[in-house]
């Protein structure tokens, strides 16, 4: 089935969040929609699957144009989605979330045996090696991938959309998707595929559309170079590489023995990690998302309530400190949601910047605002940190997701820092707004500073590490240099630490 989007617009308010889109999708066609986040691409595709109504254009199959009230008038078209956050119910068997929504019933009793039987013979097709018995909440992310993909083929589906299909998956994972994209290639599926990891374009796409704010703005071939994929992203040419010498390291400045920390559930998400930072490394720690390292971030800035272990920095115990005397021990923090929790968006740019430092000098003497002090150095932050603004009035929530992390940077940044622990640094952000926040995180390292990054894009965690952590349900796999392949780091991240890998303490 051929998929056709002619002159797609889409508005929110005055943002134009589509803007006359064209995309051309064939029957046997891996077609990537490339971009950085904000550009587009999920309001094009939730306009395909029906969960928005475009404002003009229109959706052709086959060259029939195709009007869509809701995801069930997609599906019943042809259309399928794997999404980003997998729509699946933990507590129901595979069989059971494949036929939820399209229930069959035989004598008056939901006939689940049409449903495993279903799931056996798509199942078989590809080579999934899915048990329509188990329990989606015991099955690998990886695994409940393959059962969203069921999902969609049990529904006769010849347009499947992926919609950043690997943010929660393994290197290994990884390579199993692109396997299986291929192989719905090759039985006739129109695959649309929407990232902004340039690695996986290449891989699997046989055409390549970009998207910058709201536009197309070009098209590229697979033998594109990462960099060519990249100027036509941000608009201008980036350096793709973390440029950094040797780490001259000091003494043990952080050190964290077993740590422990319940969540709100009354459930482990930490056990018993200890580690240790120098002055001037950088630590990554990798993993898939939510294997404790949110928990273990928190701990360190005294957000988490249940924990146990000792916290030491520079030889002051900061466990069990509130977190004001925590960031005056000299603890910078970029939280993972900097929206919610790093800025406060109806805030001006220079409020945002005396945020953890509003109750004395220098913004704050015998009880009034240092305007003149606070505009001084809010102008020079916005300089120092190529802000990108009309000035330090501008309300924060009006940047760019770029310019907003640049503003917590420069916050963060700008006091006397012991050690500075980034949680997802570049998550949303694009290219060139990347390169710089590697930038100043490598700056700090040099300065001597112990800095623990957070991340789960692997790229990242290699280009930035000197050492790195791979935490899998709660501990810690292993340490290892910062040079290990990534193909050894995608095991650790299951559970798996290889035959002679160097493990460091």
């Amino acid at each position: 089935m051929k998929l056709e989007l002619r002159g797609i617009t889409k508005n929110f308010g005055a943002l134009v969040a589509n803007d006359h889109i064209e995309l051309a999708v064939e029957p046997g066609e891996i077609h990537c929609l490339l971009g950085e986040n904000g550009a587009g691409k999920s309001t094009l595709m939730n306009i395909l699957y029906g969960l928005y109504q475009a404002d003009s254009g229109e959706i052709l199959l086959d060259g029939v144009a195709q009007h869509f009230a809701g995801p069930g008038d997609a599906m019943r078209a042809g259309i399928g989605m794997v999404h980003q956050h997998f729509m699946l119910i933990p507590v129901f068997t595979v069989a059971e979330n494949v036929m939820l929504g399209h229930e069959q019933s035989k004598a008056g009793f939901l006939d689940l045996s049409a449903a495993r039987a279903k799931v056996r013979e798509i199942s078989a097709r590809f080579g999934f090696h899915v048990d329509p018995d188990a329990l989606i909440e015991d099955l690998p992310v990886g695994v409940q991938q393959r059962v969203e993909i069921i999902k969609a083929l049990s529904r006769d589906a010849k347009v499947l959309v992926f919609d950043e299909p690997t943010a929660v998956l393994t290197p290994q994972e990884t390579d199993e998707l692109m396997v299986i994209m291929k192989q719905l290639k090759e039985s006739g599926t129109a695959i649309v595929f929407i990232t902004h990891k340039l690695r996986e374009v290449r891989e699997v796409a046989d055409r390549i559309t970009v998207m910058r704010l709201g536009k197309v703005v070009g098209e590229a071939e697979p033998t594109a170079t990462n960099a060519e994929l990249a100027s036509l992203m941000v608009g201008r040419s980036v350096e793709l590489t973390v440029t950094k010498s040797t780490a001259v390291t000091g003494e043990h400045a952080l050190v964290v023995e077993g740590l422990s920390v319940i969540d709100a559930h009354g459930q482990v998400a930490v056990d018993d990690v200890s580690f240790e930072v120098r002055a001037g490394e950088i630590l990554a720690i990798a993993g898939v998302q939510g294997n404790g390292q949110t928990e273990l971030t928190e701990a360190l800035l005294g957000i988490q309530n249940r924990v146990t272990g000792t916290i030491t920095l520079d030889g002051k115990n900061l466990r069990d400190l509130p977190i004001n005397e925590i960031l005056e021990a000299g603890v910078g923090f970029i939280p993972e949601d900097r929206q919610d929790d790093a800025l406060i968006a109806e805030f001006t740019i220079a409020e945002n910047l005396m945020l953890d430092r509003a109750d004395g000098a220098p913004f704050v003497k015998g009880g009034a605002l240092q305007l003149k002090y606070l505009a001084e150095f809010a102008t020079e932050k916005v300089r120092e940190f190529d802000v990108r603004t009309q000035g330090i009035g501008t309300m924060v929530g009006r940047l760019s997701g770029g310019n907003q992390q640049k503003v917590v940077l420069a916050r963060e940044l700008s006091r006397d820092l012991r050690l500075f622990v980034a949680a997802q640094p570049t998550r949303g952000l694009d290219v060139g707004s990347i390169e710089f926040v590697h930038e100043r995180i490598v700056a700090t390292r040099d300065s001597g500073v112990p800095v623990i990054v957070v991340s789960t894009e692997l790229d990242e965690v290699v280009a930035l590490a000197d050492r790195i952590a791979v935490m899998y349900r709660g501990k810690f796999v292993g340490i290892v240099p910062g040079n290990t392949s990534r193909e050894v780091l995608g095991l650790m991240m299951a559970g798996e630490v290889p035959a002679g890998t160097e493990v460091a303490a």
